[in-house]
């Protein structure tokens, strides 16, 4: 077993639980990632099934790790205070779970949990793509919407529960929400309805007989200069940049950093957000805040989740 204070200088868990994955990392005191493991979440089977999963893998690390700490970003509102989760909006059976306690048991460590877009935002602030920048804004384009805020290397996080819910900004006074738009899971369905009618694009040909996940399709389709990717693109980027302009307006982030599944398309949302949000601004604001990938890319979450272990972040 590699113990906490031996010549490592310690280990950490850092963790990540989503709607669609949950990952758990084990890094170093520079929260430099010495293990991934990765799992897809079942929807189906609830918060109970995520919480059989991890009474699987920590077990299993606990044969060779001694964690000093674990830090935990959950996708969903929690009270970062104590660990408890508030709720999550995709997955059932998490409300008002003491997750902080219960993990701490299961880990014999220091737990502390906070909102995965914030923890988001703590690993590309201190690893990522913000790096040289402050403050930061992230935001996650995954299961839902979420985002982050981080001044000075610490998570903002205002009144209690303390997430930047960017996701649940409305696009409109009839409530559409911006999480109903640019979600991965908005985007898939929105492709599964467009590729049913227009079956001769590109889209609908790389796509094929897949009926989850159609939104990593995009991405080679707008290589090919698909006309239905590219008009995809177009209104998610659009409805993305409106929301991330009240970000803009309200906190005047330096950089604003696109994490998330959805991000994965790259280069071309990147640059499509990039056009939209001038348009959103006003002039005082021009020409806006750099727009960037995550640096991370996925590990974003588990690797901000090791850096809230190192610090312990806590009242």
């Amino acid at each position: 077993m590699i113990d906490s204070d031996g010549g490592s200088g310690g280990l950490y868990l850092g963790i990540e639980i989503g709607g669609t994955k949950l990952q758990v990392f084990v890094g170093d005191e520079k929260a430099g990632v010495l293990e991934r493991h990765r799992f897809q979440v079942e929807p189906s089977q609830g918060g109970a099934g995520i919480r059989t999963q991890l009474e699987k893998i920590i077990p299993t690390l606990a044969s060779h790790v001694r964690p000093k700490a674990v830090g935990v970003g959950f996708g969903g509102p929690v009270d970062w205070k104590t660990g408890r989760i508030c709720r999550s909006h995709q997955i059932e059976g998490w409300s008002e779970f003491p997750l902080a306690s219960w993990l701490s048991s299961l880990a014999d460590a220091p737990v502390v949990v906070d909102n995965d877009a914030n923890l988001g935002a703590l690993g590309e602030a201190v690893c990522g793509a913000g790096v040289g920048f402050k403050p930061v804004f992230y935001v996650t384009l995954g299961s839902g919407v979420g985002g982050g805020l981080v001044l000075d290397g610490k998570v903002y996080h205002g009144a209690t529960p303390g997430e930047s819910e960017i996701g649940h900004i409305r696009l409109d006074r009839s409530g559409t929400l911006l999480e109903s738009r640019c979600s991965g899971w908005a985007v898939d369905a929105r492709i599964r309805s467009l590729v049913a009618r227009e079956r001769d694009s590109v889209l609908a040909r790389n796509v094929g007989s897949a009926r989850a996940h159609e939104a990593k399709f995009l991405a080679a389709a707008l290589a090919q200069n698909d006309p239905l990717a590219a008009g995809i693109l177009k209104e998610t980027a659009d409805d993305l940049a409106f929301g991330l302009s009240h970000v803009a307006h309200l906190f005047h982030p330096a950089i604003i950093v696109l994490g998330g599944g959805l991000s994965l398309i790259g280069e071309p949302l990147r640059a499509a957000v990039e056009q939209a949000l001038p348009g959103f601004l006003m002039e005082a604001f021009a020409p806006g805040p750099v727009i960037a990938l995550a640096r991370l890319a996925e590990d974003s979450v588990p690797v901000g989740a090791l850096c809230l272990a190192l610090s312990r972040q806590i009242p």
